[in-house]
């Protein structure tokens, strides 16, 4: 997955024209482009805190354009183009002066950001002569490091004081950020409280597309209709769906709204990306994550005769990665015991294969496995009137948990119920919502409860009671 902060790649892809103009595309090393681009745009005599200075700014302005996937987001297949009109002067082929070569290699891997902000800043420049602008004047850093500026000291001159120097970032090969499968109803993980971040802040702009709450990067309701409402302003299908055209609307808009590809940008901050999930489940991990892997992996077994049990506890011992290894052989992945985004959704696939043939039909006694969307309110099925009668049952005997109508329609007093319940039995996750966690919860009870009411008073029902 392409990461969420920036990274200096080692690549940068170059058209060699306008952004519309038929033209060669190449790709070429990141620090090679750099010492391009400045042996094309100034001069190796100038004084060497003006190169710097120059340097700098040269690489934020071409990592803005890399971390936003300005043109990637437009459906280009190239990260820049060499027209000054849009971006920077590149000559394909040139000679590189020796000087700036060297300042290269020792700034390469360093980018210019306004304090609080992760993006690179969008660091407009120009000569200064021909061409003022609103951001730095390259002729303009001459004058300064003859009067003894620093490079430093230049670039706040020109972009002020609130800006700082981020130096030794990591360097990462870097893919596209589109996502390989789409996600809709049921989805979860960062990729989806990215969606739902940016879905809000556009809705400032676009009042007719609804606020998604809580932001907990799980694919709902409320995040199914602000999708449908925003593919509708923008022109697309109103499906509901995050293929790669809406994930790059999506991205393009956002950039907008904020201004990122401007020099006063409004800015993405660290809780822009905080990651609510673990991009990779491993031996050692615990938690929520790990036990909802553990009943996939669990219910699969039970079909899947290579693929070796594994015991629910909600945490990755030597029996989870056994059985993730059993997994990644039985369906021709890496076998590393590890689970990533593409082990994941293999399982979850093969999860959702299986449980597609059972008829989701309440019968007394008979227990269904998790759904495989997770369910909250204003979503309607089959799988919520399982649910209700589930919430019915165990009211019976635990009536701090409301009666509910069983009809398929997961309203507010289905949320009440689910709960009451979550409450009662300590179910860790978002309260009022059903993930696999609380689903095995409700029908782990209703069994226990099914299978007690079959016994005669005083016998051992077969099982430990807690």
């Amino acid at each position: 997955m392409r990461p969420l902060y920036p990274v200096i790649p080692t690549n940068i892809t170059v058209h060699l024209g306008a952004p519309d103009e038929d033209a060669q595309n190449v790709t070429v090393p990141y620090d090679y482009y750099l010492k391009n681009v400045a042996s094309s745009e100034i001069y190796p005599t100038w004084p060497e805190n003006a190169i710097r200075a120059n340097i700098y700014a040269q690489a934020s302005f071409a990592l803005n354009r890399i971390f936003t996937e300005y043109y990637r987001s437009q459906g280009y297949d190239f990260d820049i183009t060499n027209s000054t009109a849009y971006d920077q002067y590149f000559v394909y082929g040139r000679d590189i002066f020796e000087n700036i070569s060297e300042i290269v290699n020792d700034l390469y891997d360093s980018y210019i950001r306004r304090t609080g902000f992760i993006e690179p800043l969008f660091a407009q420049y120009c000569d200064g002569i021909n061409v003022t602008c609103e951001g730095l004047s390259q002729w303009g850093t001459v004058d300064l490091a003859e009067q003894g500026f620093t490079p430093f000291e230049i670039l706040k001159y020109y972009y002020g004081d609130d800006i700082e120097i981020v130096t030794n970032a990591e360097v990462s090969g870097i893919t596209e950020s589109a996502p390989t499968n789409s996600y809709s109803i049921g989805s979860a993980g960062n990729s989806i409280r990215q969606i739902q971040i940016r879905l809000n802040r556009i809705s400032k702009n676009y009042p007719a597309i609804p606020k998604i709450y809580p932001v907990d990067g799980i694919f709902g309701i409320e995040t199914e209709n602000a999708v449908k409402a925003f593919q509708e302003i923008f022109g697309l299908d109103p499906d509901g769906i995050v293929g790669r055209v809406t994930w790059y609307e999506i991205q393009f808009v956002y950039n907008a709204v904020k201004r990122l590809n401007d020099l006063n940008s409004e800015g993405i901050t660290l809780e822009d990306i905080d990651k609510q999930f673990s991009e990779k489940l491993k031996k050692g991990d615990e938690g929520l994550g790990v036990l909802v892997l553990q009943h996939f992996l669990d219910y699969i077994s039970d079909f899947v005769p290579t693929v070796t049990p594994v015991t629910v506890d909600g945490s990755f011992g030597d029996t989870t990665e056994n059985s993730v290894l059993s997994f990644q052989q039985t369906y021709g992945l890496t076998q590393n015991g590890e689970v990533d985004g593409n082990t994941w959704d293999v399982i979850y696939n093969v999860y959702l294969g299986l449980i597609e043939s059972l008829p989701l039909v309440y019968t007394e006694g008979t227990v269904l496995p998790f759904p495989g969307r997770i369910l909250r309110e204003g979503i309607t099925g089959d799988d919520v009137r399982l649910l209700q009668n589930y919430l019915n049952y165990i009211a019976d005997t635990y009536t701090s948990i409301p009666k509910i109508t069983p009809d398929g329609d997961f309203g507010p007093a289905t949320t009440a119920a689910v709960k009451a319940f979550q409450s009662l039995f300590g179910i860790v996750g978002t309260p009022g919502t059903v993930s696999s966690v609380t689903w095995n919860a409700i029908t782990n009870v209703y069994e226990d409860l099914y299978t007690a009411s079959l016994v005669n008073e005083g016998q051992y029902p077969g099982y430990e009671i807690s």
